[in-house]
């Protein structure tokens, strides 16, 4: 797996297919994902002429996890450090989950320069609900937001594992590279990390952007409203949304065809 070095020395890998010509594709998984957990767009992005490459980010996959601050701050930076070992312009970014707003941390500190347009994949760009924000992770609100993450990730209890069935439910597991019934555990940087992601606000970098973005929910998240997605593209007039039906959180895995038509039909556009 080649490798690139970040910015504070950090050794962070990653995966690549297709032509190196081509126009990129950059896949930035989500919480707790490596790189292969793309390996369902991989494939289809490069036969459709991309260069694709996915980023194990810090602490995630094969990388390294550094011995700084874990922040979402240092993840987009991490992302920069990508773009500019690789030499990499007239980029598509595509985010899932956390990933998506490592791209916001990474637009707000550096700019959008290089960068085509930006792919969000389920993920609301305010995690904490608001008067103003009712689109944010289900029951996390004001009263809660310094211990709702403290041990992990809570169970909303929406749209539970069992309804998805199991084809569903075994591409998750394939890709996620967890074993069946597998419980997830969490490391001191892991929540770290959690938290800060979980009280940051991307809405102001959304509505400054000056690219085209692409927001992809999944009808069915686990996680929050489908409408987060029309809720963020209604913060910048470049920006179109996507609702993908019987489609959760991971919804370039739970239902890969129908994601990779609506991710090729907004890169072809």
């Amino acid at each position: 797996m080649p490798t690139i070095t970040s910015s504070d020395g950090v050794s962070l890998n990653y995966l690549e297919a297709g032509d190196a010509a081509a126009r990129p594709v950059v896949l930035i998984a989500g919480f707790k994902a490596s790189a292969a957990s793309w390996r369902y767009q991989l494939k289809p992005l490069a036969r459709a002429g991309h260069r694709v490459i996915a980023l194990d980010r810090r602490g995630h996959g094969a990388s390294g996890i550094g011995a700084g601050d874990h922040t979402m701050d240092r993840h987009g930076a991490d992302i920069h450090d990508l773009l500019t070992a690789l030499e990499l312009d007239d980029v598509t970014l595509v985010g899932q989950s956390m990933g998506g707003n490592a791209i916001w941390a990474l637009v707000q500190q550096f700019g959008a320069s290089g960068i085509r347009d930006i792919v969000i994949v389920d993920q609301t760009p305010k995690m904490l609900n608001a008067a103003d924000w009712a689109y944010g992770f289900y029951d996390y609100d004001e009263a809660n937001a310094d211990t709702f993450f403290a041990d992990g990730i809570p169970d909303p209890g929406r749209h539970p594992a069992k309804s998805k069935g199991l084809v569903r439910i075994a591409r998750v597991l394939k890709a996620m590279e967890l074993p069946k019934g597998g419980k997830p555990t969490f490391t001191a940087a892991e929540l770290e990390l959690l938290h800060d992601h979980a009280t940051r606000d991307w809405r102001e970098v959304i509505a400054g952007l000056d690219r085209p973005a692409f927001f992809v929910a999944g009808a069915e998240s686990e996680f929050w409203r489908a409408e987060h997605a029309a809720a963020s593209a209604a913060l910048n007039p470049a920006a179109t949304s996507v609702v993908i039906e019987r489609d959760g959180h991971a919804a370039n895995i739970e239902q890969p065809q129908k994601f990779n038509d609506a991710l090729l039909g907004y890169l072809r556009r």
